[in-house]
């Protein structure tokens, strides 16, 4: 028996604090991809066969038939599942997400044309002092080395903005549905490539289950949640903690600590997201204000 998301989405509040886990989930991708020794597209397709049954669970079955803005989003959410997991074992880790995050300039763009939620001149101010952000964070690992790697990442960033905006315009009615459905097109898409590999290494089970359950399965519940109650812009601000986490687990595992850079970096981001928040917090504005 499905458990459908309630229809009565939390407060602003509640719902940045949801994108917030979410970004804290979303973190641990790079390294716990990094452990898999496997074929990159049969990491993408095992993870998230893993993520259907927890996806499932509170999405429920997919409408029949299935809206075309369903399809339009399932896309590319398989699109930025697939090309990240690709750019991440193609290049580093600090490439596959900094060029992944230039999102929220597509989002910022597009969201006007796509959802009529206006940008303000602080979400550009944002935009700019969070990506300047990730940029000194980096600074000092990023390389031209992995040009494949690079690119796949920057079309990752592409679906991943464009998979906001389908979620955010399917606000109204059950937004997980389209997650689902994505995950399930992954799933197909790498069958040929899991059949190839042959099954993975013991070893390697371990990071596939915590990939699919909790970095996917758990983490996407929880921002289709969250995005019914932000702009598709505050989304993709909020969760650009990610890139600024992804490293703090890699000092944790291999023992590679930040230099003064990113520091810098890092206090950057995490200051101008929560200035915008403050700043949008006194804003006297209704649920589903674009601020």
């Amino acid at each position: 028996m499905s458990m459908p998301v309630s229809s009565s989405p939390p407060k602003h509040y509640g719902a940045v604090a949801l994108l917030l886990v979410t970004a804290l989930l979303w973190s641990i991708g790079g390294v716990l991809i990094k452990m898999v020794d496997w074929n990159p597209i049969a990491i993408a397709a095992s993870r998230s066969a893993i993520a259907i049954p927890v996806v499932l669970l509170w999405a429920g079955l997919p409408q029949k038939p299935i809206p075309p803005l369903h399809w339009v989003g399932a896309i590319a959410y398989a699109s930025t599942v697939i090309l990240f997991v690709a750019a991440t074992r193609l290049t580093t880790a600090a490439n596959a997400i900094f060029l992944q995050y230039t999102a929220p300039i597509y989002v910022a763009l597009l969201a006007p044309l796509v959802l009529g939620e206006k940008s303000r001149r602080s979400d550009w101010v944002t935009v700019g002092f969070a990506l300047a952000g990730i940029g000194l964070f980096f600074v000092e690992q990023l390389s031209l080395s992995g040009l494949t790697g690079n690119i796949l990442a920057i079309l990752s960033g592409a679906s991943f903005a464009a998979m906001t905006l389908c979620l955010r315009k399917a606000r109204a009615g059950n937004p997980l549905r389209v997650v689902l459905l994505g995950n399930i097109i992954t799933a197909l898409i790498g069958v040929p490539f899991v059949l190839r590999a042959g099954l993975p290494v013991s070893a390697d089970w371990l990071p596939l289950l915590t990939l699919g359950v909790f970095q996917l399965g758990v983490s996407y519940v929880l921002f289709t949640v969250a995005i019914k109650r932000v702009t598709a812009l505050e989304a993709a601000l909020i969760t650009v903690l990610e890139p600024v986490l992804n490293p703090i687990w890699v000092m944790m595992s291999i023992g590679e600590r930040p230099g003064p850079w990113a520091i810098l970096g890092g206090s950057l981001v995490l200051s101008s997201v929560l200035v915008r928040g403050i700043l949008n917090s006194k804003r006297a504005g209704r649920p589903e204000s674009t601020s």
